[in-house]
């Protein structure tokens, strides 16, 4: 992927950043950026991983439940500044994205983000490299942590009701027990999985977005089968199938060669388990 499409992309996030209480869609941002609406929409879904229309959505909506949480502003003005017509609409586009309404999502009085600000950092430079690289995934260490949560931040659509300061606690567990793989291009976490040896479970596994077609998450699961949990199935879990709040995980656990399995309520969220028999991962992209 060109730097120059990653440049782009990013002013184009900036523009969304600075507008985002304000009207937004494909046209007004073509013209804003001096793009034709289809380029913008190819280069955009390419890069980010998401459409223009569900970074904005999933943005707004991310906004919406942070001043439900810390502010007191009322249903209403958080639904008009969301970009919303009415009530109605905002409480309906809430509740299929977060599973509870406005209200009581307020109650509940915890905040976690569908999608946060998509940030750019590092030069990337595996991108560039017109040989097949090999990955060198290794078991993170503490210094690791600072570049492993930016990576987070920037696949959280695909974790819903993720904490964050629970989940460096997890994180600094795993670690010290060496269930912990970290993949970098230089200083940038490209690719990363918590995993449990004992069950086979991969209790996180995220790949960079520009990195999506490095075939990054199958190089994860074949060290884990072959080295790590061998004589195991693993289990993944991820979206029901038909959940409005899924970009894609299912499709892309289901590439990898994951089976549907039970269905599932985490942390008050429904999920279903996927098993990847000890055969093996498919090719994937």
């Amino acid at each position: 992927m060109p730097n120059k499409q990653i440049r782009n992309i990013a002013s184009v996030i900036a523009y969304i950043e600075a507008h985002l209480t304000q009207k937004l869609n494909l046209d007004i941002l073509a013209e804003a950026m001096h793009y034709s609406k289809y380029h913008l929409h190819r280069i955009f879904t390419d890069t980010v991983g998401l459409t223009i229309h569900d970074y904005i959505q999933r943005r707004r909506l991310s906004e919406a439940a942070k001043l439900l949480i810390f502010s007191e502003k009322s249903v209403l003005d958080i639904a008009l500044l969301a970009g919303y017509e009415s009530q109605q609409a905002f409480t309906d586009a809430f509740t299929r994205m977060y599973k509870l309404p406005p209200a009581k999502y307020r109650e509940n009085e915890e905040f976690y983000p569908l999608q946060l600000r998509f940030e750019f950092e590092g030069n990337y430079r595996m991108l560039n490299e017109k040989k097949e690289v090999s990955y060198d995934i290794c078991f993170a260490a503490e210094e690791d942590i600072p570049c492993w949560m930016e990576l987070v931040k920037l696949v959280v659509d695909g974790f819903p009701n993720l904490q964050e300061e629970a989940y460096r606690q997890v994180l600094r567990e795993k670690i010290k027990v060496k269930e912990a793989l970290i993949l970098k291009d230089e200083e940038t976490a490209i690719g990363i999985m918590l995993f449990t040896s004992e069950t086979g479970s991969i209790d996180f596994m995220a790949c960079h977005p520009l990195y999506k077609k490095k075939g990054i998450p199958k190089a994860f699961l074949d060290k884990v089968l072959n080295e790590l949990v061998t004589g195991k199935n693993l289990t993944i879990t991820t979206y029901r199938e038909g959940d409005k709040a899924d970009t894609g995980q299912r499709q892309e656990i289901k590439k990898l060669g994951f089976a549907e399995a039970e269905l599932l309520v985490e942390f008050g969220y429904p999920t279903q388990r996927f098993v990847l028999q000890k055969g093996g991962t498919k090719d994937g992209e």
